[in-house]
């Protein structure tokens, strides 16, 4: 018999949660586990032995049920940065005592690029040493910037999000008799998947987004400024996507950055609002995502609900297979009908890695998405889950904070 612990890490997605739930269920099936830990605020719970067994949360598959349709890390979740084992070991021998007092056998962390240089140090450290802990790597971000794998649990709710949110905004735009141009900031900081999925919007025969610009490409103010002149010159109400990475002069954005030394970003739809209506002069307005495009699990994807539940479970049966050091991913078999498989991959081939949108995805003039990435997309956004609602608003899954502290 052995126990497993289970965390998460990093930002929150709409489908983090179902794969805790894919976790979970596996678990349930296996009768060699006993208790099934949770660890809050993602390894620092590990460090501080702060756990809570989820079997005496988690009752009924109603509770199941709300917590694979709730958004966001319903154990916490943090921005550590495991130290190298050679600079400071005291924190691994912390992590050590931990996972021995608690007779786990297999430790699993849902996260990003990041987490899963944990899944690595860890799993390394481990070998290292001699301590037969598994440690598995269950990937999310909506970024969809993981190497090795197809794509991210979460990103295809976040996308589905995103291009429903600019099919709105297009008819919100264009009401109005005087000509406008809204500008659209939404969520990748090096990578543009998130702000591309908006071009799927032409496949319901809709000409905007007009324009797109992702972090691969090249960008100028000067050639901004023109290519909205030239679309204000075919459409009365001009639509623009654009990544919050895209680069922008000095000081725009924020100069803070987090513990992985990456920068908060913000600020550029702001921007690039204030220098049309300086030097175009038209009615013109900005609106940020924000926080909404990783926590609208009312317009999830059913798709990518289903596969963050299927490839927690799968981190599962490849521990108990003997894996360790492992992300789980997956490789996309056919475009229509889709299909997937889930395999495993080694943890440093996708740690602090980064992968970009292709260039083919992206149009000669550097402002939009060509046809060609719609079949990569196109499936990820298919569905819609059957939400659970209290007093007209969807129910959502929590843990008493009390718990969290």
């Amino acid at each position: 018999m052995m126990n497993i612990a289970v965390a998460q890490s990093g930002g929150p997605t709409c489908a983090i949660n179902a794969s805790l739930v894919g976790v979970f269920r596996e678990a349930l099936k296996v009768p060699e586990i006993d208790a099934i830990f949770g660890s809050v605020n993602g390894i620092e719970g590990i460090i501080s032995n702060h756990l809570i067994d989820l079997k005496t949360l988690i009752n009924t598959n109603e509770d199941l049920e709300l917590l694979r349709q709730t958004p966001s890390t319903v154990l916490g979740s943090c921005r550590y940065k495991l130290p190298d084992s050679a600079d400071d070991e005291e924190v691994y021998k912390k992590i050590v005592k931990t996972l021995k007092q608690r007779r786990i056998g297999a430790f699993f962390y849902i996260g990003g690029n990041d987490s899963m240089d944990t899944v690595n140090k860890l799993s390394a450290y481990f070998a290292e040493h001699s301590i037969d802990i598994k440690v598995i790597g269950i990937p999310k971000t909506i970024d969809n910037d993981l190497c090795v794998t197809d794509h991210t649990p979460g990103f295809g709710s976040a996308a589905k999000y995103v291009i429903a949110t600019l099919h709105e905004i297009v008819r919100d735009s264009s009401v109005y008799s005087i000509p406008s141009v809204t500008i659209v900031e939404i969520m990748g900081r090096h990578a543009g998947w998130l702000t591309a999925s908006s071009a799927v919007l032409h496949a319901l025969g809709e000409t905007a987004p007009h324009l797109v610009y992702v972090p691969e490409a090249e960008f100028s103010l000067d050639k901004f400024l023109n290519d909205v002149r030239n679309q204000m010159a075919k459409h009365k109400a001009v639509v623009v996507a654009v990544s919050e990475g895209t680069e922008v002069p000095e000081g725009v954005q924020s100069g803070v950055v987090d513990n992985f030394g990456h920068k908060y970003l913000s600020g550029i739809g702001k921007y690039l609002e204030e220098e049309v209506r300086r030097q175009i002069g038209c009615k013109v307005r900005s609106i940020e995502l924000n926080v909404m495009q990783r926590c609208s699990s009312h317009l999830c994807s059913q798709t990518d609900i289903d596969e963050s539940e299927a490839i927690g479970a799968a981190g599962v049966r490849c521990a108990l297979d003997g894996g360790t050091g492992k992300v789980m991913v997956f490789r996309r078999v056919n475009d229509m009908p889709y299909t997937v498989v889930i395999e495993s991959a080694d943890a440093e081939l996708i740690a602090n890695e980064e992968k970009f949108l292709p260039r083919e995805y992206i149009n000669s003039e550097d402002n939009n998405i060509n046809d060609i990435a719609l079949s990569y997309f196109l499936p990820l956004i298919q569905g819609d889950l059957n939400i659970r609602m209290d007093m007209g608003i969807p129910k959502h899954f929590t843990i008493q904070e009390s718990l969290l502290r």
